[in-house]
């Protein structure tokens, strides 16, 4: 028989190509070919499941009969495993089918579950299809349920999964970080500024006790901070400061800035303007004023200014659901547009606001960027380019509804005002050149590469109390929308205290490359045939080249 030559096209395909199909297949290696790397881990996601020493266990309630974007959502999920598996054994999964093993579904929902309904439309008959698209982690005899599907709002069904997917590989490794973390950060709420009652703040303590011990920070004089609670300060990897209304001592400031020169991190919720809705609603007008807390310069230091005056935006705001009528002595509800309640729309690729609601401000005020040294400023959201500025003190009143886009009284066009920001980089403390320098042992300049976030509305992270019982955060039931205030306040935690950088995972985009249906339509048959007719070539081919070769042989 003739030998084959190494470098002919049938030596390449025999000596080359198919052995290393074979290698591949039976060694689980697998190639990456796609532009955005979307089956590629990322080295910080490596280290998080490599750092996991005890056997956790995956559950996903995704087995069964439902749609093909579901099974897509499966696929990719399944995949996503096998990889984790692959860095480390100790990482298992499987897939159940809740209806199949008839689990019911008040324990699913116990389990944290909420189901997605479905229609389902078969010989013209249409039935419903209950699904609980969710993965269930078991570390070290506990569990969490995390949610597969994005939930947005105004995006379709398809947009949903593949943000779900694109979000895929950022919630299933930041909550195993999560729960097989032996240690768990610890966050203070400062109490004692006259900020947001427990009941109004019982929301964001909530979603900060799922990932993080969290807890309130009392001046152990009741009076102020003082260098006695600073041992107390030090245990805070981050300190949250919701609504103060009461202005800061000299003396806390060098206390909150030394916190901050080492390496704590910070959440800022500040009103500028005493302005309340509960206010306005009884009175149907109300005459809002600046609050000064005495911070002005101490923010000023890292680069941004705080503004005294109300941020009207006439393109992007919530709804009032107010009383405008009466029938038969029952009161009829409209929902109305109200620029004082401007909507923050992520349109930045951020990790903190992607694939989230619209966050709800509540009478914002504006800050301005100044700029400093070693600091990276990251706006966060920001008004619309239909902005109006009301200057304080100025009445707000009721009747503005019927005329949103109208100038009022010491009101005037602006251009985007920004309600939030995230400051990135090595800190000056303000006090580096200052005589109060000495009241602090210890005193530090500068600080790490350090975090801090600023938001100029208090009542971002307030949740409404109804009858004495709180509502989750972002809820609002007389309008009957869910916005986003919880995520993003959430999505700022982990920012803040992500040390792996695990929060980039969340810039991941997936493109969608969907096919040209008019170009479907027109060559159709074409592709058809092709279809039909190809398999037979490739067929006739090998025969006939299996023909040649016997010929040449026996001849």
């Amino acid at each position: 028989m003739k030998k084959i030559p190494f470098k002919s096209p049938l030596g390449i395909l025999l000596f080359v190509i198919l052995p290393l199909v074979i290698i591949l297949a039976v060694s689980g290696i697998r190639l990456d070919l796609t532009k955005e790397k979307r089956y590629t881990l990322s080295d910080n996601t490596i280290k998080v499941l490599e750092s996991v020493k005890k056997p956790l266990t995956v559950e996903v309630y995704l087995e069964g009969d439902f749609p093909a974007s579901f099974k897509q959502l499966q696929s990719e999920t399944k995949f996503m495993l096998e990889e984790f598996r692959k860095i480390n054994p100790k990482i298992d999964f499987k897939f159940i089918d809740p209806i199949k093993t008839k689990m019911s579904q008040d324990t699913l929902m116990a389990m944290g579950m909420q189901p997605s309904v479905l229609p389902d439309v078969k010989d013209g008959k249409v039935s419903q299809i209950v699904l609980f698209p969710y993965a269930v982690l078991k570390y070290n005899k506990g569990g969490v349920s995390i949610p597969l599907v994005v939930q947005q709002a105004n995006i379709n069904a398809d947009e949903q999964l593949t943000k779900s997917i694109e979000n895929l590989e950022y919630n299933l490794v930041s909550n195993i970080k999560n729960i097989a973390t032996d240690k768990r950060k610890k966050i203070g709420v400062l109490v004692n500024q006259d900020e947001l009652s427990p009941g109004e703040f019982q929301g964001f303590m909530h979603l900060a006790l799922e990932n993080y011990d969290a807890g309130p920070v009392i001046p152990k004089n009741q009076v102020e901070l003082t260098a006695a609670d600073v041992p107390l300060l030090k245990q805070m990897s981050a300190l949250v400061i919701a609504k103060p209304r009461k202005a800061f001592t000299d003396g806390e400031k060098v206390i909150l800035d030394q916190y901050i020169m080492n390496g704590g991190k910070t959440l800022w919720m500040i009103d500028a303007v005493n302005a309340e809705m509960d206010t306005l609603t009884r009175s149907k007008k109300v005459m809002p004023f600046p609050v000064d807390i005495n911070m002005t310069d101490f923010f000023f230091n890292y680069g941004i200014r705080i503004n005294p005056a109300l941020v009207k935006d006439v393109k992007k705001f919530a709804l009032l659901r107010l009383v405008t009528g009466e029938v038969s002595g029952n009161p009829q509800y409209t929902s109305l547009p109200w620029p004082y309640f401007p909507l923050g729309i992520a349109e930045k690729n951020d990790p903190i606001t992607k694939n989230i609601n619209p966050v709800k401000f509540e009478f914002p005020t504006s800050i301005d960027t100044l700029g400093r040294k070693n600091i990276k400023t990251k706006v966060l959201f920001e008004s619309s380019e239909r902005t109006l500025l009301k200057q304080v003190p100025n009445y707000v009143d009721l009747k503005e509804i019927s005329s949103v886009d109208s100038l009022g009284q010491m009101e005037k066009p602006s251009t985007p005002k920004i309600f939030a920001v995230a400051l990135e980089g090595k800190f000056t403390s303000a006090y580096a050149s200052r005589i109060e320098r000495k009241s602090y042992p210890g005193f530090k300049g500068q600080s790490p590469e350090n975090k801090m976030i600023v938001i100029a509305d208090g009542d971002v992270g307030r949740n409404k109390v109804i009858k004495g019982e709180p509502l989750p955060l972002g809820v609002d039931l007389l309008t009957n929308e869910q916005f986003g205030n919880e995520q993003f306040l959430r999505n700022a935690l982990d920012y803040l205290l992500d040390d792996s950088n695990l929060m980039e995972l969340r810039n991941r985009n997936i493109e969608e490359r969907l096919l040209d249906r008019q170009r479907i339509t027109e060559e159709k048959t074409n592709w058809q045939w092709f279809n039909l007719l190809l398999p037979l070539v490739i067929i006739g081919l090998l025969g006939g080249l299996f023909f040649w070769l016997r010929k040449r042989k026996f001849n």
